[in-house]
């Protein structure tokens, strides 16, 4: 697959530049005792990045400046995938990463994405407060990383080039982009589409170049990378909820020492904030799409998606942590 390079470098490019002023920070608390480094990819204005910087401001606070965040944002650090080894070898030491590439690592977590599990955050947020949370905790340490916070990644919908997906049918032929996140894959071949793994910094010159027709993300995210203006049909097909996992290297906790505890308070704080950022940028997006005559938003047969996709769930119960699958259906249905 050949792909222009001029949206990638412009991407790169406002990566760099969203780094410089971590930078500037990082210089500005010379004195600080630890410095450390937060990755991630999200495009500016996105809550993530929002939250990412807001979780620097918060850490030198909170440490009173003996500990300092640089923030690099826009896959300058690399892709998710990247990003997960220099955490686990401890060149990154936080990354405000995605689902499934972090399924790479944890398998489990790729459970979350379950399609049609959860009505929203908020009620995957409560979820991953108690036992299913425990458990991927656990799993999380078993490979170097800390769990520190469960961001909002969104609810997620399809968009397309093609024309109004409203059932499954309406899927047939085309070609989706998708994560490489095995649920994902698993929930638009059970949808009757063709799938394709894209990095998100190439989705898209992708999406222009006709390489795929569709893909699927939260509003924030079609918005912000502007992905609406290369797939002008988006179907509100909330398939699927997806996390933003905050999570910080066992290496760059050792060496916190007695300010781990504040590091992780302002983590939770962060998240507050991108999780409510996250629910009122899918709300003004939603609202500022339905006004642009330039896009086309349809509600779909949602029952029908729920019928197509229900044999995702017993696959996935069969697979070798098929009882944590069932740990997660248990308690979002509690």
């Amino acid at each position: 697959m050949t792909l222009s390079l001029k949206r990638r470098t412009f991407l790169t490019m406002t990566g760099v530049a969203l780094a410089a002023p971590a930078v500037l920070s990082g210089i500005r608390h010379a004195r600080a005792a630890t410095t450390l480094t937060l990755g991630h990819g999200a495009a500016p204005g996105n809550p993530r990045t929002l939250a990412a910087a807001k979780f620097a401001e918060l850490v030198a606070a909170k440490t009173e400046g003996r500990v300092a965040v640089n923030v690099a944002g826009s896959e300058t650090l690399g892709s998710d995938a990247a990003m997960l080894t220099s955490l686990r070898t401890g060149a990154l030491d936080f990354t405000a990463n995605s689902q499934g590439p972090v399924s790479a690592v944890v398998p489990e977590i790729a459970a979350l994405g379950l399609p049609f599990m959860f009505e929203s955050a908020d009620h995957a947020i409560k979820v991953l407060g108690g036992d299913v949370g425990k458990a991927l905790d656990e799993r999380f340490a078993a490979v170097g990383i800390v769990a520190l916070n469960w961001w909002d990644n969104g609810i997620r919908h399809l968009s397309n080039s093609k024309k109004a997906v409203i059932t499954p049918a309406d899927l047939n032929g085309l070609k989706i982009r998708t994560p490489a996140d095995p649920m994902t894959i698993d929930i638009f071949r059970a949808l009757g589409a063709s799938t394709e793994q894209i990095a998100f910094g190439e989705l898209y010159i992708a999406l222009q170049q006709g390489v795929v027709d569709g893909q699927e993300n939260p509003l924030a995210n079609i918005e912000s990378s502007k992905l609406y203006e290369v797939n002008k049909y988006i179907s509100l097909t909330a398939h699927k909820w997806e996390s933003t996992p905050f999570l910080m290297s066992k290496i760059a906790e050792a060496r916190l020492g007695a300010d781990l505890e504040a590091v992780k308070a302002a983590a939770q704080e962060a998240g507050d904030l991108q999780r409510s950022l996250s629910a009122q940028k899918a709300t003004d997006t939603l609202a500022a799409f339905k006004s642009n005559a330039a896009i086309e938003i349809a509600d779909v047969d949602r029952a029908a998606f729920v019928a197509a996709t229900r044999p995702v769930l017993e696959n996935w119960k069969q697979k070798p942590f098929g009882e944590f699958v069932s740990q997660i259906e248990a308690a979002a249905q509690s």
